[in-house]
């Protein structure tokens, strides 16, 4: 109870801005949790199709391979499946390139979805809490004004205290949101550049496999 009531009481004394920045904060984690479970999970199921369908691109038992990626929900499974397809219709390295940037474009989206949220809480938490500030610094003044003024030193110096906290909560919230959206961002950077790279070790070893039979 001691705990809840100490809780209860730090919000009425720091102010009804409190709140907001409180609600843009629990969202923003909210957000965070959910982006990052999905793009690790993403990271995994990208390596772990990758070791399964590389043993029937290198033997060109391409057939196999795309029955493997079109059942798989992984990011790199969109883009294989695409090559793989094209390869059928197109016998240019070019083509099949062309056919798997535009599937990492489709991919993309759902790797960068919600992040850029989290720089906007950030900012909207750090404007809360100034604006939560420069009211109560308004209250403040006001109160003064019509006070004993034996009393106005004390009244003033407690009342910019408490309208000072708004901004520290709101720097508080945006802080965190600012470090887990550049951490996002560059997991999903890192996610992207190896899908990139996968995409050129399938063209080379498709380009090695049609070298081979050729030579034969």
């Amino acid at each position: 109870m001691e705990i809840y009531s100490a809780i209860i009481s730090f919000f009425q004394d720091w102010g009804m801005f409190m709140y907001p920045i409180m609600l843009v904060f629990a969202v923003g984690v909210a957000i965070s949790v959910e982006r990052y479970i999905y793009l690790s999970q993403t990271s995994v199921s990208n390596r772990l199709l990758w070791k399964k369908v590389t043993p029937f691109i290198k033997a060109g038992k391409f057939n196999e391979a795309v029955s493997v990626t079109s059942k798989s929900k992984a990011a790199i499974g969109t883009i294989l499946t695409y090559g793989l397809y094209r390869i059928k219709a197109a016998s240019r390295r070019d083509d099949i390139e062309k056919a798997m940037e535009e599937s990492l474009m489709e991919v993309m989206p759902r790797l960068e979805k919600r992040t850029h949220y989290l720089a906007t809480f950030a900012n909207i938490a750090t404007l809360l809490g100034l604006l939560g500030t420069i009211i109560g610094l308004i209250r403040a003044f006001t109160a003064v004004s019509a006070a004993n003024p034996a009393e106005k030193a004390d009244m003033l110096s407690a009342s910019i205290s408490v309208a000072m906290n708004t901004t520290a909560f709101g720097l508080m919230a945006a802080i965190p949101l600012l470090l887990v959206h550049t951490v996002l961002q560059s997991k999903t950077t890192e996610i992207v550049d190896s899908l990139e790279m996968v995409a050129v070790k399938f063209l080379n070893a498709v380009d090695d496999r049609r070298r081979g039979e050729q030579a034969a």
